[in-house]
């Protein structure tokens, strides 16, 4: 299929309950925040999610998604407790906490395909002692013993960057796009949001090459979706919004019914007129940590 164009309501109708969807991103860094709204507006239930998390697992949690949470850390930076996470968490969420070394390393076991992958990460601490996890000897001469971290494998990744075109040709232009490409090469399937669709020929610019994240055949279908990681950052295109991310962090209790009609009950346009409009969000400054 050539032409992999969707609307980010049909790529969450492409979901399922009980499904096990992996979120790219980091914290409050290139989330993609409209398919977790659309997630939160859906009937789907029961999901297990596996992140690096941020806004989006506090969204998912408020609305009564998460049936599990495979993760390294929930935060959103300046904000360090994400509240919304803490009150499910406090509340019984089942979870699956490990080192973030140790999330890498299940993920890039399912991304090769293979049961698990020697680590070191982890070795004499409390996690180690986790049951889920099992140990392995070198069979070299050095018979080292090291955590065996299982495969990671979730069925559809979700990821938002910055430029695709129509076949799923994506550039990620984030200094850093952290572990997206484990993510979509681990899943059976990946959904992209992505800020611009553009032709392919403005993707093949020599500079770009770089910024593929994976191949195209990887790439199940591609929603344009600008601002789609608000209030997480798109850079170079913008900046996380700190004001509204500690409006949604105060959103607690009776203001999270006020904050979910305003922000998430709504469509993407009416999303973006609420939080201020584009030009509101291209004149974010970069963030100072």
């Amino acid at each position: 299929m050539l032409d992999k164009r969707m609307s980010p309501d049909a790529i969450v109708a492409e979901l399922a309950d009980g499904m096990t969807i992996a979120i790219g991103g980091w914290a409050t860094r290139r989330k993609p925040m409209a398919l977790v709204r659309a997630i939160a507006r859906s009937s789907l239930k029961d999901l297990t999610v596996i992140a690096y998390g941020g806004p989006d697992i506090g969204i998912l949690a408020a609305s009564g998604k998460l049936r599990r949470l495979i993760f390294a850390f929930v935060s959103m930076d300046q904000i360090p407790i994400e509240p919304h996470f803490k009150a499910a968490r406090q509340a019984g969420l089942e979870v699956w906490e490990m080192d973030e070394g140790m999330l890498h390393w299940g993920m890039r076991a399912a991304a090769m395909q293979l049961p698990f992958l020697p680590t070191r990460v982890g070795i004499g601490t409390a996690i180690a002692q986790d049951p889920r996890f099992r140990t392995i000897t070198s069979p070299y001469d050095d018979g080292e013993m090291l955590i065996a971290m299982p495969a990671i494998k979730p069925d559809v990744a979700l990821l938002h960057v910055h430029r695709s075109d129509e076949k799923g040709n994506v550039l990620t232009l984030s200094t850093d796009p952290f572990f997206d490409e484990l993510m979509a090469r681990a899943a059976d399937r990946t959904f992209v949001t992505t800020e611009r669709l553009v032709t392919t020929s403005e993707l093949s610019l020599p500079d770009n090459a770089r910024y593929h994240l994976v191949e195209r055949s990887l790439i199940a279908g591609v929603a344009e979706a600008p601002f789609g990681a608000h209030p997480t950052s798109a850079a170079p295109d913008y900046q996380l919004d700190l004001p509204h991310l500690r409006t949604y962090a105060a959103a607690e209790g009776d203001a999270w019914a006020d904050y979910r009609a305003r922000y998430v009950e709504v469509d993407e346009p009416s999303y973006l007129a609420a939080v201020g409009g584009a030009d509101a969000i291209r004149a974010i400054p970069a963030p100072v940590y």
